[in-house]
């Protein structure tokens, strides 16, 4: 009895488990109210439709030849391909469609409600660099060359450069403070000291000296001149050699005005993301939102070794060409773990990064070609005579049960309805969505389960007709059909699970929903059913006839 009614409450967990998985709950997402994306709370059944049933997002990316001509595009295509397949993995999607369709990449959301987020995901190179700042002032010293430079290539528009005469005088202004008190004493590089030049040129009468060696900071309305000089071809080749500038990611409030840093750093990176492993969204106290990333091995052993080089020296976090925070000062030797800091910026955007780090800089810039929102591929005529013709087999299939086993077949059909509970839930829990294959995957497992229940019915039968109790010949009639059912399970399952590893989209989604059901199908045959015969023969204490 104790056996019992540890089977009904194992039975009854999981009943409660999966209405649980499958129950409509409140979420905060991202959403789209009058044209605006905004986070708002929701209710979301967790099973989701997919392409075929529901539509979605349709992106064509091609390779942004923009900033220089790819060598090989059909190799960087391909390379890409993988990239993009990767993070749409990540993002969270289920049963996209990534596939390479000429000279671009295809990319097929299902039930993306925010296009534009899904565009920058994919589109974001994310290539990271750890670079060490310059200490030198070589800047400062080629400042007469660079502003030299600017006059002969003139003013934004195309006017002659004009210096700003209010700082000729001056030269360079201090702006901030020294980021760091803990510098050691005698450092030949100090900001208060650095080399004024001697006449205001079109560049130095931009930059104002920042707290730190190598940060200069730029005036909000001075910053569209700034970025126009420095992107000159002329300017980068008469910067001081071995020495690259990057703008900040972010603006900085200083005495009521607004500034950009750039940033003087030594060209040799002493270190890129190709060996981040692992990369967390995290928001913390003291340095708002960050993302937390994680080296390999091989990438901890060349971090450690280089960081324990440049101790006391600030490295900037680049990303895309952008310097993500203000550069840190190195302390001490760091090995596989650190955090990018993304100061005000939301949850989500640390989220995303943390996405891209995961899957790897693309090889090649990417842009967006088109992008359309699709409709469901399937047409409405199609999805309802899909789901009319697997409403009817499953009909059919009740209808035999119930008829030609008649009350054994009525524990058969309620060990299906638990069945279908559970390969729901289970596809709620993996993230799963529904599509027209996977339903057949669905309507496939049924067959499979009944299959099971026929097996045991027919053993239980021929051991009533050797004159056995209706208690020995049910529990004869599941240990002896127990192998067979393994085996068509086993076999099914095997050829799924290969179905998984080497399809893709709808061959995936029918590989999930089978897997899922053949698991749901030997509980529901082995253990529902067996402990409903149980139940009953509790019951009547083998008082009545079996109706089988």
């Amino acid at each position: 009895m104790s056996n019992l009614k540890t089977r009904i409450l194992v039975i009854l967990a999981m009943i409660v488990a999966s209405v649980w998985a499958l129950w409509p709950r409140t979420v905060i997402e991202r959403v789209k109210r009058d044209g605006v994306f905004v986070y708002d709370t929701i209710k979301r059944v967790p099973l989701k439709k997919g392409l075929d049933l529901r539509g979605g997002m349709y992106l064509a990316l091609e390779v942004d030849e923009s900033k220089g001509a790819v060598a090989d595009k059909a190799d960087a295509l391909q390379r890409a391909l993988k990239v993009v397949r990767t993070r749409i993995d990540e993002f969270g999607v289920a049963e996209p469609n990534v596939q390479a369709a000429g000279d671009r990449i295809i990319v097929e959301l299902p039930g993306i409600d925010d296009p534009e987020r899904a565009e920058q995901v994919v589109q974001n190179t994310a290539f990271l660099q750890f670079m060490i700042t310059d200490e030198s002032g070589a800047l400062e010293r080629a400042l007469p060359r660079l502003d030299q430079v600017a006059r002969d290539a003139g003013a934004p528009g195309g006017g002659p450069a004009r210096a700003d005469t209010g700082r000729q005088a001056s030269g360079l202004q201090k702006l901030f403070t020294p980021a760091d008190s803990t510098r050691a004493a005698g450092d030949s590089t100090d900001t208060d000291t650095a080399i004024t030049p001697t006449t205001g040129g079109p560049i130095s009468s931009l930059l104002g000296v920042g707290g730190m060696p190598g940060e200069y900071m730029i005036a909000e309305k001075d910053i569209p001149a700034a970025e126009y000089y420095f992107s000159l071809p002329q300017v980068q080749a008469a910067l001081p050699p071995g020495k690259t500038v990057r703008w900040s990611a972010d603006t900085v409030s200083q005495g009521g005005n607004v500034y950009r840093a750039l940033y003087v750093l030594d060209s040799r990176e002493i270190l890129d993301g190709q060996y981040i492993e692992n990369a967390t969204p995290n928001n913390t106290p003291i340095d708002g939102t960050v993302v937390e990333f994680q080296l390999n091995n091989e990438g901890g052993r060349r971090f450690r070794t280089e960081t324990a080089k440049h101790i006391q020296d600030y490295m900037a976090i680049v990303l895309d060409g952008r310097v993500m925070g203000r550069p840190p000062v190195i302390q001490s030797a760091i090995g596989t773990r650190g955090q990018i800091t993304l100061g005000r910026r939301d949850l989500q955007e640390a989220q995303d990064l943390a996405l891209v780090l995961r899957a790897g800089a693309l090889p090649v810039p990417l842009k967006v070609a088109e992008v359309a929102n699709i409709g469901a591929s399937l047409g409405n005529d199609a999805i309802r005579e899909g789901l009319s013709a697997g409403a009817l087999g499953l009909a059919i299939v009740v209808l035999i049960m119930v008829v030609y086993y008649r009350f054994s077949g009525m524990l058969a059909v309620l060990g299906l309805a638990f069945y279908s509970l559970t390969t729901l839930a289970v596809l709620a829990g993996f993230g799963a969505v529904l599509t027209l294959p996977g339903l057949a995957g669905f309507v496939l497992s049924i067959g499979m389960a009944v299959d099971a229940n026929f097996l045991i019915f027919e053993r239980i039968r021929e051991e009533l007709d050797r004159g056995k109790t209706i208690r020995t010949s049910i529990d004869e009639g599941f240990s002896h059909a127990w192998s067979a059912i393994v085996d068509t399970h086993v076999t099914t399952a095997l050829t799924a699970a290969i179905l998984y590893q080497f399809g893709t989209g709808p061959v995936r989604g029918f590989a999930v929903a089978l897997l899922a059901g053949l698991g749901a199908s030997m509980v529901s045959a082995i253990f529902v059913v067996r402990t409903l015969f149980l139940v009953w023969l509790n019951r009547t204490r083998g008082a009545q006839p079996l109706s089988i």
